[in-house]
């Protein structure tokens, strides 16, 4: 029987040292490398939809696999598709390391310069367990192919955009279709997720900085079960706390979240730092809030060009949503766009402060009325994201009428 063999390397040189030695290998079928975190995760995803089959028994991870750090990137492997062997190609073969890729997942460690015995030993274990494993499994096996729900962020141009608002709205339209939802308050120092849901809980993502493997109990207990159904995670109501949320916590609860809940919003805020940056390069769609303004559209210009500095986020891989929109303004969606060089979402979010006034000052986002059009665009935005299952029952009771503000008909409406 043959071993597929999936390397991830971001090194040139070392990918074809890898290259070379696994073409030696006995009944080995190694695929070309991969290189980034990126591509890898979006490869197995693939193969796992197509079949359980189709994975690789082994997956090979360089030191210097990015964006995604190497021991991140095994964890991530492994909580998505436990059955496939993953093996770390390191310089550093010290105990310290070799205990962190095992904590991780790993199933062994090949130190570098490479040496065909030792590779050949590692790979050939790696493989073994992961055919034991599918084996021992039957016909149950698909379950390795792993729950992976859509993770979205909503961003802030500047302050006092409408980030939360949008991103609480979001969250209870996917909600009230039938998901399972999560949402997360990244926005560290000043969140008001709490504040908007009227929630009181001393547990926040701080809880999580301290824990090495976040399992379903830990994260179970940081978690606020809010009356509407859905899963909190908020910010730490002390904000010089924010610190202590590294990239590493973001990156694990993220993952943890996603194989629990179906959709996964999170509040990132208008201020970057390493741990909202962290769940922006994960996220599978990004959204950037701003309000049709000369400032505030620079603002998200700037943003824009700060993601694509960091290699966290592309422009165009990022949608842009104008809230507080009139038809009145200079600043229209198109120019937006043009400015931006991102996606303008097809809805837009009319001006209507007032119907949001007493939901606001009542800590009630969740009360907002069905005939507010300001819920109708986020609600209608959601559906337009695919956050929302649109079933028969949903659409006659009229939950989702955003479409009203699409463009090709009106883009908003305002009063």
């Amino acid at each position: 029987m043959s071993t597929r063999i999936l390397p991830a390397v971001g090194d040139a040189d070392a990918a074809r040292s890898i290259t070379t030695l696994l073409s030696q290998l006995p009944d080995a079928e190694p695929a070309g490398p991969l290189g980034d975190s990126t591509s890898l995760l979006d490869t197995l995803a693939r193969l796992a939809a197509e079949s359980l089959d189709e994975l690789p028994e082994v997956v090979l991870v360089h030191e210097r696999i990015g964006p995604v750090p190497a021991l991140e990137l095994i964890r991530e492997v492994a909580l998505r598709f436990p059955a496939v062997g993953v093996v770390l190609v390191t310089a550093d073969a010290s105990p310290g390391l070799y205990s962190a890729a095992m904590d991780s997942g790993a199933r062994g460690l090949v130190g570098l310069p490479l040496s065909y015995e030792e590779l050949a030993q590692r790979v050939q274990a790696a493989a073994g367990w992961s055919v034991g494993v599918r084996r021992h499994l039957g016909a149950g096996a698909d379950v390795f192919t792993g729950p992976s729900g859509t993770v979205v962020t909503v961003s802030g141009a500047k302050g006092g955009v409408g980030t939360t608002v949008t991103a609480v709205q979001l969250a209870l339209a996917a909600k009230a279709s039938g998901h399972t939802v999560a949402l997360v308050d990244l926005d560290l120092q000043s969140g008001d997720v709490a504040s908007y849901l009227d929630v009181q809980f001393r547990r926040s993502i701080v809880d999580l900085s301290t824990i090495q493997d976040i399992s379903p109990r830990v994260l179970q207990d940081a978690l606020y079960n809010h009356d509407t159904g859905l899963g909190l995670l908020l910010a730490p109501s002390e904000g010089e706390r924010a610190e202590e949320v590294s990239d590493r916590v973001v990156r694990q609860a993220i993952s943890a979240l996603r194989h629990r809940f179906e959709i996964v919003i999170i509040d990132c805020g208008t201020h970057m730092n390493t741990a909202n940056a962290a769940a922006i390069e994960m996220a599978d769609r990004t959204l950037l809030v701003t309000t049709p303004d000369v400032v505030t559209v620079r603002a998200a210009k700037r943003m824009v060009r700060l993601w694509d500095r960091l290699q966290i986020r592309k422009a165009e891989e990022t949608i842009t949503v104008v809230n507080r929109y009139t038809r009145n303004t200079e600043i229209q969606p198109p120019l937006i766009e043009r400015i931006t060089a991102t996606k303008v979402a097809r809805i837009v979010i009319p001006a209507n402060f007032k119907e949001l006034h007493a939901v606001v000052d009542a800590g009630r986002m969740q009360d907002l009325e069905a005939k507010s059009t300001v819920k109708q665009a986020l609600w209608g935005l959601a559906g337009d994201l695919g956050l929302v299952k649109h079933t028969e029952g949903a659409e006659k009771q009229g939950r989702f009428k955003g479409d009203r503000g699409s463009v090709g008909g009106k883009r908003g409406r305002s009063k």
